[in-house]
């Protein structure tokens, strides 16, 4: 059970299009950066006019404003040329960012440079990127906004100040506000970054999920679409089968029109026994409003999973003999949930799986462990979180920058969305999912529920499917 992920192929291919469609449009819309492009005008322009007229500072009045005019002639520049629904790529939205960078960099050239204290406005591009962006624009961002405060630092026109006094700061002072300028652009930048990418990978691990979820009531919903099916047909197959034997009995038994006949009611009668395989093993169970024991439904699950190299067990163990068995709902959710457990426990078994169910009167437990390598030492801490698989050909740690992985779908190296996925539906019925390294070896992943919660009298609740 080394890695955590059992996800079917078919919604590997659905899910990897779509993450890597986002990674390539980018994900920031061009209205938005020139939004912030005219808040940050408008305050610049109060600024300096501030300064100048409301203090008395010299400073370049002229010079400033003309920086300030050429964001603003950009931002109508952008406006002319594209829809304001245009989404940026990362390459485009980096070089409007740099441009706010080095404008702000010339405004503060102009103004005392970091002496100056808007000089943290340096912050707001870079932590943008590290939010919107992947990281290698990040850091190509991140080092432009550290080469300009670098350089402002040194050169750069006196700070505006009035005419009769001096205000000089000593050079160990200065030292130390651009090294803080410089450590509160590196941290806010990999803390933004940090969330950013972790709700990225969270929202596509659940889109993910959804899109299995409504796979296994596509596939409940298609079962019992073939009973009602196969009980509608069976009474004008009776029909036909019943007028066929009747044709043969008047029919000479050597002509070809009686051999017709024989084939027409053979046939007949292989399609009802079509449709009687299709009604009978799944007659009464077909959806979540079906009740089973609960070892009889873990059974049926791991069914899929045995081999002839591979022994799958199945035990009860109740805190007191005499209390019967739950009756569990055949939620999708148990199905899935419960399949990928038990599918990933095999896949990294050595010979044995054990599938324990356990009750009491105020808790109901199900314990999955396997005889395989356990849960991979660097991702442990992980295990739950989206794009977590140490299966061969991926990291660790699954997704790279701000989307899931890239590595071919193929072979049985999955995505690391499998043991979120089901970790995910079991939770949605209220249960709590754990999993830990054995001491003696091997992996255990448990699920306990509060009694009543999948074994009570009314059907689970189906709120994914508003």
């Amino acid at each position: 059970m080394a890695s955590t992920d059992t996800e079917a192929q078919p919604m590997r291919a659905r899910v990897m299009p779509v993450a890597r469609a986002s990674a390539v449009r980018g994900r920031v819309r061009l209205r938005t950066l020139s939004n912030l492009r005219w808040m940050a005008t408008v305050g610049q322009t109060t600024a300096l006019l501030v300064v100048y007229f409301g203090l008395g500072y010299s400073l370049p009045l002229v010079q400033c404003l003309a920086c300030v005019a050429f964001s603003a002639g950009l931002n109508i520049a952008l406006a002319l040329r594209y829809p304001p629904s245009h989404r940026l790529t990362n390459r485009e939205a980096t070089v409007y960012l740099a441009y706010d960078v080095l404008q702000l960099a010339a405004l503060l050239y102009l103004t005392g440079g970091i002496v100056n204290p808007f000089a943290w406005m340096f912050v707001a591009p870079v932590v943008i990127a590290a939010s919107t962006l992947n990281l290698g624009n990040t850091l190509i961002l991140g080092c432009i906004a550290l080469a300009v405060t670098s350089f402002i630092s040194v050169i750069h026109q006196p700070l505006p100040w009035p005419a009769r006094e001096h205000f000089v700061l000593p050079p160990l002072y200065l030292a130390g506000v651009w090294t803080s300028l410089v450590l509160g652009i590196g941290f806010t930048s990999v803390y933004a970054w940090r969330i950013a990418s972790e709700g990225a990978r969270m929202s596509a691990g659940l889109a993910a999920t959804q899109l299995a979820l409504a796979r296994e009531q596509r596939l409940s919903a298609l079962g019992a679409l073939a009973t009602a099916a196969a009980h509608e047909l069976g009474s004008p197959l009776g029909t036909i089968a019943v007028v066929a034997h009747e044709l043969e009995r008047v029919l000479p038994a050597a002509s070809q029109e009686a051999e017709d006949v024989r084939l027409l009611r053979s046939q007949a009668e292989r399609c009802r026994m079509i449709l009687m395989r299709l009604a009978r093993p799944e007659e009464g169970m077909l959806g979540a409003t079906a009740r089973l024991p609960l070892c009889a439904l873990l059974d049926d699950i791991a069914d899929t999973y045995r081999g002839e190299d591979l022994d799958i067990v199945i035990a009860a163990a109740p805190s007191n003999r005499e209390e019967p068995q739950p009756q569990v709902w055949r939620a999708p959710e148990l199905l899935h949930g419960f399949g990928n457990i038990i599918e990933n426990a095999a896949d990294f078994a050595n010979s044995r799986v054990r599938v324990e169910a356990s009750w009491g009167p105020s808790t109901l437990c199900v314990t999955v462990e396997d005889d395989g390598p356990g849960f991979s030492p660097d991702i442990i801490e992980r295990i739950g979180e989206p794009y977590i698989t140490s299966r061969p050909g991926h990291h660790a740690l699954g997704a790279t920058e701000m989307g899931p992985p890239t590595a071919p779908i193929g072979r049985r190296e999955g995505m690391g969305l499998g043991f979120f996925i089901a970790k995910t539906l079991l939770e949605q019925t209220g249960g709590m999912v754990k999993a830990v390294n054995l001491p003696e070896g091997g992996a255990r992943v448990s699920v306990s529920w509060p009694r009543g919660q999948i074994d009570g009298e009314t059907p689970l609740p189906r709120a994914q499917e508003d």
